[in-house]
């Protein structure tokens, strides 16, 4: 076997590339993994770790600058320097860069920096500095995941209509910013800039933000960002645009009323597309759907032999976790070991504050599937620990089946939700009823006792 000659060649560098590598590498396979931009893809380097650096350090700036007199703290007048928090995002990112080039060279997997093109089954061209190289394969893994979605009406310039690797970067702070699209990278681009002292408008085309996640939980989310300074402006859309001296003057129906929205910047954030063009997918017949989606089976291969897609380049959730767990599921298929994902069981958070997390069927989606539902509530006002950790806005709902009590989601929005919502994961992975999670014990003075008490409330 030559140098260029692999068991798997991925495409893409990505959390589901990435860990799709390392895992076959794993299983004993030659691995190569090619990447036209950097290791980590969107995720790391311009997604969801640099956006995460900076909703923690402008959440800290905004509650020292709010007050900590309730904890006995003075700190005199706050300031922040936006250019050491992008620091601080930086050097995070190329930390685990690093860790990420770590592990390829700690499982032999080879690393080819170029753009990959599938030439024929089996085979990948390579285009790089250093020219061209063609890599052979028993299996090709399409993992090159989505880019930011733009509106026809709102073409990004990388200026005055960014997307969100631009408002990840900005160097000053909007006076005012207007953010298309009311899903979670609006809602945590808004919150970034609103906290650090913009004046924040989110225009979500739907009647709730966070469309497609239980719309009560979704509805208080809103109440508490309005708080913060973060206006949601719901069955709106943006029309026409106008730059003039500098400022963008935006165009927002609601129904038949219009106002026009003076602002710096204006952030579209609608969604992703897969990133698909170029694969040269066309040329070697591999099946794609009307949304450039790659189609796939239940295990993730394509119509062609020895080709196989997971993340967001195909259908399903566009989340850095689910194409890791598809990653892994792929190669153990292509092992001959037997990969699933419990897509009934993904999780999905929005890093506001509070967060917002959720796993399983929202209320509505549990109703339409035709199920009789018991609910289960519980505030974190009632909870100790959250009131000694000045953090009682939220709650815990359960949703479960009035006969059965099996459990069928489970939504979080509060303190540390991102991580209370692993429970969830577990109880639902496991076949849990409401009473099952009612009768874990949880460390007491401890968040998690509100899932406790959400859970008692089900079986009343």
């Amino acid at each position: 076997m030559s140098d260029l000659s692999f068991d798997l060649v991925i495409i893409g560098a990505g959390p589901g590339g990435y860990v799709a590598a390392a895992k076959a590498a794993e299983l004993g396979m030659k691995v190569a993994c090619v990447d036209k931009s950097y290791l980590g893809g969107t995720c790391l380097n311009v997604g969801c770790i640099p956006s995460k650096a900076l909703l923690e350090s402008s959440e800290l700036y905004y509650k020292a600058k709010k007050g900590l007199d309730r904890h006995g703290i003075g700190l005199g007048e706050v300031a922040f320097d936006l250019g050491a928090m992008m620091g601080r995002k930086e050097k995070i990112v190329q930390t685990m860069v690093k860790g990420i080039k770590g592990l390829f060279e700690g499982h032999d997997v080879s690393y080819f920096v170029g753009t990959g093109t599938v030439v024929q089954a089996g085979k990948v061209a390579v285009a790089g500095a250093d020219g061209e190289q063609v890599l052979a394969a028993k299996h090709i893994l399409l993992a090159t995941g989505s880019a930011p979605a733009e509106l026809p009406n709102l073409p990004f310039d990388g200026e005055r209509v960014i997307s969100s690797t631009e408002a990840l970067a900005l160097q000053e702070v909007p006076e005012r910013l207007v953010v298309v699209g009311g899903g979670a990278i609006g809602l945590e681009m808004g919150s970034v800039w609103a906290r650090l002292g913009s004046e924040v408008l989110v225009v979500e085309l739907m009647d709730q933000i966070l469309p497609g996640m239980d719309r009560e939980m979704a509805g208080q989310l809103g109440r508490l960002l309005k708080r913060q300074g973060v206006e949601c402006r719901l069955g709106a859309s943006a029309q026409v645009m106008q730059v003039k001296d500098g400022k963008v003057k935006l165009t927002v129906a609601v129904g038949d009323k219009e106002s026009v929205e003076l602002c710096d910047r204006v952030l579209v954030a609608v969604g992703r597309r897969p990133y698909s063009a170029g694969l040269g997918l066309a040329d070697v017949g591999v099946e794609v759907n009307e949304r450039g989606q790659v189609v796939v089976d239940e295990h993730f291969h394509s119509n062609v032999e020895g080709i196989w897609a997971i993340g967001d380049l195909i259908q399903g959730p566009m989340l850095a976790h689910t194409a890791e767990v598809e990653g892994v599921a792929a190669v153990e298929r292509m092992a001959g070991c037997a990969g699933q994902v419990n897509y009934d069981a993904m999780p999905a958070v929005v890093y506001t504050h509070p967060e917002l997390a959720s796993v399983g069927l929202s209320e509505e989606a549990a109703a339409a599937a035709g199920r009789e539902l018991a609910i289960g509530k519980y505030q974190f006002r009632a909870n100790a620990r959250a009131h000694c950790m000045d953090e009682i806005d939220g709650l815990v709902k359960i949703v479960a089946d009035v006969e059965t009590d099996e459990l069928l989601g489970m939504h979080i929005l509060g303190p540390q939700a991102s991580h209370l919502i692993a429970e969830g994961v577990l109880a639902l992975e496991f076949g849990a009823s409401a009473e099952d999670v009612a009768r874990t014990v949880h460390a007491h003075p401890g968040l998690s006792e509100v899932v406790k008490e959400a859970a008692w409330a089900v079986t009343k």
